[in-house]
């Protein structure tokens, strides 16, 4: 169906096939300003419905008898916007047949008015006119119709424009998103190269002067015959070996690869135990206060690394205040804190001081390893890169606030815990007078001076010592028959089998010996020890703390055996 051109005047299709109706209502249309044709038959008026009418006038006798079947195809395949306007003027006939068969026609035309005979000239005219505006309406849409699908065609099109750039632009920027990334991974390979450079330097500083103090004290051992001298010479020897395993543990909590053992800790009870050591540490012109809340949760964390953390802080803090000062040490709860990704209870514990305070370009340094401000000599630069470590590998953060001749205040936010700190037991102490025999121990370790030592410290705690020299020795010397109530043996050896595998070797071969090992790095080996059921016992360690690890190992395996026996 064609859409009419613009025209001067809407064409009017007229069928009125029986005597003068036809001619005349055509030419009273015309009249009215209406170009009025007349046709002679149906195909007739059907075909100029579909070419340029935009109404049809019809006699309903042209039509009655007729088969309907055909118009009544053509008005339902007429596309959705349109619905041709049928004007039909009728009789007064109301037979039954007639009437049945008007109802037939007036549901296959769809639109239709009706008009009865007589009608009077201007209804005939009002009539035709509205079915022309109805048509003129429905040629509106469908020009809306056709202007939206042109518009979205255009929209589809700028759209696939608009995707294709946006494919291009983001393909440029992966490209240099990558290009950034590589600059980066650069970047930070460059530092670690100048962190290792400085760490090196610092750890061989720290080092050389431990070992000073100790290959010079074991020399002036043999030329001092004085005893008071001699224990002089001890005593900083002993100092200088508990300054390199503070020194360890401080590089091993910076990385976060120290062996951390978490339990809940009551923070107050803890820091006031510690209030004499801090004494001893501090001037007597820097006094210390404490401030808790009286419903402080507990914190869990290693009770030794908090009390190494506060004891670095206040050595920070009174050197800090070169006059004196005073140092607070305030905790309270902070409960819903988003901590490293993750919203949970936490213990807000601050040292704060009176000091000079930290410049703000200095501030954003202060947790990088071996960064200090003070004279050489004076300090490692690892304190609150420890104190950052610490916080950081269990579970919290830290983080510091400062003004400068204003003082400074440590921040750290510690993990709550869920369980009730444990109450303090009298410590056991070891027997130290060697002279009860407790049992047979295999040695193994592949450095002889290391092994000389322990042997020294095993034999005077009770034990029988036999040495091996590596794994293999060791399998070889329980193959030959050699009895022992433990294994005790390094993780670190030569020869292709560490002292894990030797443990899992023990087991797999049934031979019924407890294993105990050691290490000096003994967060690499705490997994696979524990998948194995092992103890490591981190070097260094004092003799107390050996005798305890060795008669735990023993008796955990005899209540083992007799559980299972």
């Amino acid at each position: 169906m064609t859409t009419p051109t613009n025209r001067d005047s809407p064409i009017v299709v007229v069928y009125a096939p029986i005597g003068r109706d036809g001619p005349a209502s055509a030419e009273l249309l015309s009249r009215s300003g209406m170009d009025a044709v007349v046709c002679h038959s149906v195909d007739e008026v059907l075909q100029r419905a579909e070419t340029d009418a935009d109404a049809v006038f019809i006699a309903e006798e042209g039509l009655f008898g007729r088969d309907l079947e055909g118009l009544a195809a053509w008005v339902e395949q007429q596309p959705a916007w349109s619905d041709f306007p049928f004007v039909v003027l009728t009789s007064k006939h109301q037979q039954p047949a007639v009437t049945a068969w008007r109802q037939r026609m007036v549901a296959a035309l769809r639109n239709v008015s009706l008009l009865e005979r007589p009608v009077q000239s201007i209804t005939l005219t009002s009539a035709v006119k509205a079915a022309l505006r109805g048509r003129h309406r429905q040629h509106e849409v469908r020009a809306l119709l056709e202007a939206r699908e042109r518009a979205s065609q255009e929209l589809e099109a700028l759209v696939v424009e608009r995707t294709s750039e946006l494919e291009a632009t983001n393909l440029e920027l992966r490209t240099q998103m990558a290009e950034r990334a590589h600059i980066e991974e650069t970047l930070r390979q460059t530092q670690k190269i100048e962190a290792i450079g400085q760490l090196t330097g610092g750890i061989a500083h720290d080092f050389n002067n431990l070992l000073m103090v100790i290959t010079g004290g074991l020399d002036m051992l043999d030329r001092r015959a004085d005893p008071e001298r001699r224990k002089r010479l001890m005593d900083g020897m002993r100092q200088a070996a508990q300054r390199g395993s503070a020194l360890t543990r401080q590089l091993l909590a910076f990385s976060r690869r120290q062996s951390l053992a978490p339990e809940p800790v009551d923070l107050a009870r803890r820091i006031s135990q510690m209030r004499e050591m801090l004494d001893r540490s501090l001037r007597g012109d820097v006094h210390v206060r404490q401030q808790f809340a009286p419903d402080l949760w507990p914190v869990q964390v290693d009770p030794g690394e908090l009390e190494l953390v506060i004891l670095n802080l206040a050595v920070n803090a009174r050197d800090a205040m070169p006059a004196g000062g005073s140092i607070l040490l305030q905790a309270c709860n902070a409960p819903d804190e988003q901590v490293l990704g993750r919203r949970g209870d936490f213990v807000r514990l601050a040292v704060t001081d009176t000091g000079t305070g930290i410049p703000a370009e200095v501030r954003t340094r202060v947790f990088d390893p071996f960064f200090t401000t003070k004279e050489i000599g004076k300090g490692s630069g690892l304190g609150l890169a420890q104190v950052y470590g610490f916080a950081r590998q269990s579970g919290g953060t830290v983080w510091i606030e400062s003004e400068c001749g204003q003082g400074t205040s440590v921040i750290l936010l510690l993990p709550r815990a869920e369980d009730i700190p444990a109450q303090p037991d009298v410590e056991h102490v070891a027997d130290d007078t060697g002279d009860a025999f407790l049992g047979s121990v295999l040695l193994v370790d592949d450095d002889e001076e290391v092994a000389a030592l322990v042997g020294e410290m095993v034999e005077h705690l009770g034990y029988h010592v036999t040495h091996a020299g590596s794994a293999t020795d060791a399998l070889n010397t329980l193959a030959d028959g050699c009895k022992v109530d433990i294994v005790f043996s390094d993780v670190m050896m030569p020869g292709g089998m560490n002292g894990v595998e030797l443990a899992r070797e023990i087991r797999t071969r049934a031979l019924g010996v407890p294993v105990l090992l050691t290490s000096g790095y003994a967060e690499a080996a705490q997994q696979s020890a524990t998948a194995e059921g092992v103890h490591v016992l981190a070097k260094p360690y004092r003799l107390e703390e050996l005798a305890s690890a060795l008669r735990e190992a023993i008796e955990g395996a005899a209540a083992t055996a007799s559980r299972y026996g």
